[in-house]
């Protein structure tokens, strides 16, 4: 498989050149909180199968292992590594990917830590764009 991906301005690009270990939408606190979102998706892959090509990443230790790579331009949230707990292990913010659709999600993971509304939210009303009107 080869995928590519970048920030919102564009400053960030990758590439990703190798076979998905996993893809999974995460709901742990961490995650949210750092992504301002209410779970982000993650496609786990080999460290060198993942390269960035155009740009350079800022590096937040977010816990005593965990390392999130960001655009420092645009502050997109792009990949996250645990040299302790996932050793040789990169996850991807696969909402990233240039097709998000390439790869679909196959689990739910750290649901402990959900948001108790994200449990029903498939059932929650749905429009094309912006509603209008009351």
């Amino acid at each position: 498989m080869i995928v590519e991906g970048g920030c919102h301005c564009g400053a960030v690009r990758y590439r990703i050149e190798g076979e998905p270990m996993t893809h999974a939408l995460c709901h742990c606190t961490d995650c949210r909180r750092h992504a301002g979102a209410p779970m982000v998706s993650w496609a786990m892959f080999p460290e060198n199968a993942v390269r960035t090509i155009k740009g350079a990443l800022k590096v937040y230790a977010s816990s005593e292992h965990g390392r999130r790579h960001f655009c420092a331009n645009c502050g997109t949230s792009l990949f996250y590594a645990n040299s302790q707990a996932l050793p040789g292990i990169i996850d991807v913010q696969s909402s990233t990917f240039d097709d998000p659709d390439v790869l679909p999600a196959q689990a739910h993971i750290q649901v402990a830590e959900r948001i108790g509304w994200m449990a029903t939210a498939h059932g929650l009303p749905e429009f094309e764009r912006f509603p209008t009107g009351p």
